[in-house]
């Protein structure tokens, strides 16, 4: 703000930007990590709940519904089957033909490890939560909205009974027609920078943008032979040349049609994915926070609009939204220790995976199934298909995998 009270981008909020409509651009190593990642989730989920459960274990009747919600292609009970190092099969002790599932002693030793991790980042669990919170219009989310993003921002299991309760001064909880909501207790101002505003923030570059006499950019990833089209590249420049809107900075000034607000709309949209571990997240969740985040009611077209920063992928009978720029050659540029604990549990499932074929155990030593796909190049497995507005808007899709695993 100025000496005269006018926030600099209050000025500029329109310079006649003609868009382009571009391609869709299949990334098939981008599609292999969610492919890879749904079964990661979906056993950590129901690794969790069997955790949850007070007898310890789950039986193959009350999962029985859960395989949208676990956003799984197959039926759950032939994926608790599919992966015995993990999820051990037994009799139930009162009807012998009801299969029940316990946790493993490897599967146990794992859930031990990460309890540990989310220990010792609790802190910085709690920065990317408040972080969300002040994105938000009114400082709070429900506990639904919070329980289906918290696998992608690592929080644990139970958040808000082991995470929250820590942090009295931080957090309360509110409750509003009989939905229970998380709130900020105060206003954390060192949390108020954004992930571009951090990797930016050691140049000189940065001073200027802080003086109002620059804009921030956003890194580019386009896919192949994009970034070389003159009118993407001239489209592209005059964007980044809008001001930079910090997504923690009030937006109400903001005329809701104008370049500007896109442009805002866009570093939202890069600040929620950068708060996730995976730098990744099903579009479904972002449009169940779109009034609390001030977003335009057709806000998905963006992840079309703007494929140098976020890639769409139809994978999994599901659209889920990535950041480019968190990954590189298909693997996830420095990954949280969470995710790298993530990567061991995958591993495990992956030593002990059963084929239904002829109920053989593959055991998988140097852990090829895991990493040959992720080292090839994003530029390798790229395939162009015309862009629609079902594609940018659909909502059939985003449904099979809605929600999380519930006892």
């Amino acid at each position: 703000m100025n000496k005269n009270g006018v926030i600099p981008w209050m000025r500029q909020q329109w310079r006649g930007i003609v868009k382009v409509r571009l391609k869709w651009v299949k990334n098939r190593s981008l599609d292999h990590v969610i492919d890879k990642e749904t079964d990661l989730k979906a056993a950590c989920l129901l690794k969790d709940a069997i955790n949850r459960s007070s007898t310890a274990f789950l039986t193959a009747k009350s999962v029985a519904d859960w395989q949208k919600l676990l956003g799984l292609t197959v039926p759950v009970l032939r994926f608790l089957r599919r992966y015995p190092t993990l999820f051990q099969e037994f009799p139930h002790p009162r009807w012998p033909s009801l299969p029940c599932f316990r946790l493993t002693d490897t599967a146990l030793f794992l859930h031990s490890q990460e309890l540990a991790l989310h220990q010792a980042h609790q802190n910085n669990a709690v920065e990317r939560l408040s972080k969300l919170l002040m994105m938000t219009r009114s400082r709070a989310l429900s506990l639904y909205s919070l329980h289906s993003l918290k696998w992608d921002l690592g929080l644990p299991d139970s958040f808000e009974k082991t995470l929250v309760p820590n942090f009295p001064n931080d957090f309360q909880f509110v409750k509003s027609n009989g939905v229970v909501s998380l709130k900020l207790a105060r206003w954390p101002e060192e949390f108020a920078v954004s992930a571009l505003q951090q990797k930016n923030e050691c140049g000189t570059h940065y001073r200027e943008f802080k003086r109002g006499q620059s804009a921030l950019a956003f890194p580019m990833k386009f896919p192949r032979g994009y970034g070389a089209q003159k009118k993407v590249r001239t489209w592209m420049e005059e964007f980044q040349k809008l001001p930079y809107v910090s997504p923690y900075a009030d937006s109400s000034k903001i005329d809701p049609n104008s370049d500007l607000m896109e442009k805002r709309v866009v570093g939202v949209l890069h600040e929620l994915l950068s708060l996730t571990l995976h730098k990744k997240t099903k579009r479904n969740y972002l449009r169940s926070l779109r009034e609390e985040l001030n977003l335009p009611h057709k806000f998905t077209r963006i992840f079309t609009r703007y494929p140098g920063i976020f890639y769409l992928s139809l994978k999994c009978k599901t659209t889920t939204i990535t950041l480019r720029e968190g990954y590189q050659s298909g693997k996830l540029i420095d990954p949280h220790p969470l995710v790298r604990h993530r990567d061991k549990f995958y591993r495990v499932m992956q030593t002990g995976l059963l084929y239904r074929g002829d109920g053989s155990l593959k055991h998988d030593g140097n852990n090829s199934l895991v990493e040959n796909d992720e080292l090839r190049s994003e530029e390798s497995g790229e395939e162009e298909v015309e862009t629609s507005d079902e594609l940018c808007e659909g909502e059939s899709s985003d449904e099979l995998c809605e929600g999380e695993a519930r006892e």
